[in-house]
This record gives C-alpha cells, structure tokens and sequence, in this order.
C-alpha cells in the first residue's frame, strides 16, 4: 500500500499495489528510460501488463510525473542550506504558496516545533544565498531565520521507491 500526502496536508486514499507494481516501480526508478519491452523481460510479464499497470499508477497518482534526475551540482548549484523560518500566525500558508517558488527552492515544509517551516535550497555561492535570506527577512511575515549549510549529501532519494 502506498499513502499519498496532499500538498495541503489533507490525507489522501491509500493506493493499494502488489509486487508486481512494486518490482515495475523499482525498475522504472533506476532508470526513467527503461523500455515496456525491457522491464517485461525483466519480470517475465507481457509488455500489455507493464503498460497497463504503469498507466494504473499514474492514473491513481502513485507516479506523479515523468522527469529527469538533476544534478544540480553540474550547473553550478553546490551550495545547499536548510532554513528555518517563523512565520507570523496565520499567514503561512499564503506565505508558503509565494515563497515556494522561488527557482533556488528544492523543497519547503510545514514543520512542528520552533520554526514553521523548512526549506531546503541550492545555490551557487554565498552571496546568493545572503541575498535570498535577506529577501527573506524583509518580508513582513517572517519572524525569524535560521540557516544551517549542507557539508556532505550522504543520501538525497526523494523520489525512492524502495521503500514499498
């Protein structure tokens, strides 16, 4: 079974999967560009069965989308920070929904404890990142930010299927 978070926080229905699509999931997930063909051989199954259990997954939004893995790091983008930040009551989902597309925002999270929510960024140098938290701060809502630099990505999978 895989759950589904919304975007909003709201829980969505529990998608029911076998093995079958688990295996078909693991294999789509080392590589994108695997044929229907190649995974049939794989899991000696008919290219009719990969295809429909694949279009079954998008269509249940278990696969959310088709897309390349970047490595932002090759395009300069080496710089990677954790923020917190605190954000005045009742103005952060409005805030979340602007600042979350700014272009060096990988990820953004609606958190309990100290902060409201986390962002996880990439940028080129310092400099950037000065400037993107100052904006931060001059921005009415934010209370307060707190900014923690990545030393070494151990592990980075967020779109793993491994643990199905």
């Amino acid at each position: 079974m895989v759950k589904c978070m919304k975007n909003n926080g709201e829980k969505q229905q529990t998608v029911k999967i076998d093995e079958t699509d688990k295996k078909i999931l693991n294999l789509f997930n080392e590589d994108g560009r695997m044929s229907y063909r190649k995974i049939s051989r794989k899991l000696d199954i008919s290219i009719g069965t990969v295809h429909n259990r694949i279009e079954k997954l998008v269509k249940s939004g278990v696969i959310k989308k088709f897309a390349p893995v970047i490595d932002h790091g090759k395009l300069g983008y080496n710089f990677t920070t954790i923020i917190g930040v605190r954000v005045k009551g009742g103005v952060l989902r409005n805030w979340e929904d602007k600042t979350s597309y700014h272009k060096n925002v990988l990820c953004m999270y609606d958190v309990t404890g100290e902060f409201d929510a986390i962002i996880v960024a990439r940028f080129k140098d310092t400099s950037e990142l000065d400037e993107f938290v100052k904006s931060l701060l001059k921005e009415p809502d934010v209370q307060r930010t707190y900014t923690q630099t990545v030393l070494n990505i151990l592990k980075e999978d967020l779109g793993s299927s491994k643990m199905l």
